[in-house]
């Protein structure tokens, strides 16, 4: 359950200090994020049309080494929990030397859109579109 992009910082996510400017991982995370539950057939709007919201509750990120414009990158996601809740953990390599220069993760939760409830166990709907077994 994990999916691997390539990925170039724009000129615009540069701080002054010509490095990514931290904010905008989140946006790279968000990207491989997308790509991936893309994959499963469950994005947002399949989430939506299923009746539930699975707002980020938590992140966290540890910065290694900087970005820097049009560097060559693999942003990696991959599902780490899916029973209680949604973790999914990111890393961030350089693409010509592998060496790691982000890792991070986020959790999210279901909310029932027509409740406004969190769940305190994932939808049936996320496993199935997962491919995988109730615990």
């Amino acid at each position: 359950m994990a999916i691997e992009i390539d990925l170039a910082p724009a000129f615009h996510d540069c701080d002054p200090m010509q490095v990514v400017w931290h904010g905008h991982y989140f946006k790279y995370f968000e990207i491989a994020r997308c790509a991936l539950l893309q994959r499963h057939d469950y994005d947002y709007p399949q989430m939506s049309e299923s009746g539930y919201l699975f707002p980020v509750v938590d992140a966290r990120v540890k910065y290694i080494r900087p970005l820097r414009f049009a560097q060559p990158l693999k942003v990696q996601a991959r599902i780490t929990e899916w029973e209680n809740r949604l973790k999914i953990e990111y890393e961030i390599r350089d693409a010509g030397s592998g060496e790691v220069l982000t890792r991070a993760h986020t959790i999210q939760v279901a909310v029932g859109i027509a409740s406004g409830e969190m769940l305190y166990v994932c939808p049936p709907v996320l496993w199935e579109r997962l491919g995988v077994q109730p615990a």
